[in-house]
């Protein structure tokens, strides 16, 4: 079925049962056998295939593409969650691939999950209640992710990595296939293993995306002054902070092991 003008049709299967009270917008494709839930928003261009289910307090943003068999906006699986009004929240240009499930919000903080645009998540990647993704972000398959994790902008996680509850995925970190992330993971580093330890820096990701050799080298230095001097965390920061207080990449890096709750990977 095709309705509107050609500005604002919308192309939606016989098949799929779309809600009255759903808001979808101009150049809308919803595959057959979909379900969009009452309280769902789909902006403009964006493609829904077959057999897709969007329910729940969910807003999807503009050219989005989700593929068969995904589950997006279901109830958080929280036992104290009792029905409440919670939220997910998706952005931009995002790919969402075969059986990938992604679950709105408790009431615990915010009561948002939220996708960031350009991000990429493969098939039977599970994006759990409260967390928080940033941009280009890239989730290989089957990743899974606990509730009320952070991602940063730039992150990969390779195929069936699984991430602990409450945990942080810096920004261009790449966290290899299988591994168990208990604690956070810093910015710009390579970390693997079936509980996740760090290996340097991702060199080939930060060149990938343009950072300097300048800043490159100062980021070596310092990761070295962190993990590898013999320092206390708090001796090697501070001689970090001191030494490379000019580099806003270093400062992130500072910043974000200064804030971690769950402690950082080593």
């Amino acid at each position: 079925m095709t309705t509107g003008t050609k500005e604002t049709q919308v192309n939606i299967h016989p098949t799929a049962i779309v809600h009255p009270g759903a808001r979808i917008a101009g150049g809308v494709e919803i595959g057959p056998y979909s379900v969009i839930g009452e309280h769902v928003s789909i902006g403009k261009d964006t493609k829904i295939a077959s057999h897709v289910l969007i329910e729940g307090w969910t807003t999807i943003g503009e050219r989005n593409h989700i593929f068969p068999f995904s589950s997006i906006g279901t109830a958080p699986q929280d036992i104290g969650y009792k029905g409440e009004e919670t939220y997910l929240i998706i952005g931009n240009d995002n790919v969402i691939r075969e059986c990938a499930t992604i679950h709105r919000a408790t009431t615990k903080e915010e009561r948002k999950t939220v996708i960031g645009d350009k991000n990429f998540l493969m098939a039977y990647s599970h994006v759990a209640h409260d967390c928080k993704l940033g941009d280009h972000i890239m989730m290989a398959n089957s990743v899974a992710l606990g509730g009320h994790i952070i991602i940063e902008d730039y992150a990969i996680l390779g195929g069936m990595a699984a991430v602990h509850q409450f945990a942080r995925i810096g920004a261009y970190a790449i966290v290899g296939g299988l591994t168990g992330v208990a604690m956070d993971i810093p910015p710009y580093v390579t970390a693997s293993g079936s509980r996740a330890q760090l290996y340097g820096l991702n060199l080939v990701g930060l060149k990938r995306r343009g950072f300097s050799e300048e800043t490159i080298a100062t980021l070596k230095k310092a990761y070295k002054t962190i993990f590898r001097s013999g320092l206390t965390l708090e001796e090697a920061l501070r001689k970090v902070q001191d030494e490379f207080r000019l580099s806003r990449e270093v400062g992130h890096l500072v910043e974000f092991i200064r804030n971690s709750k769950r402690g950082v990977t080593r």
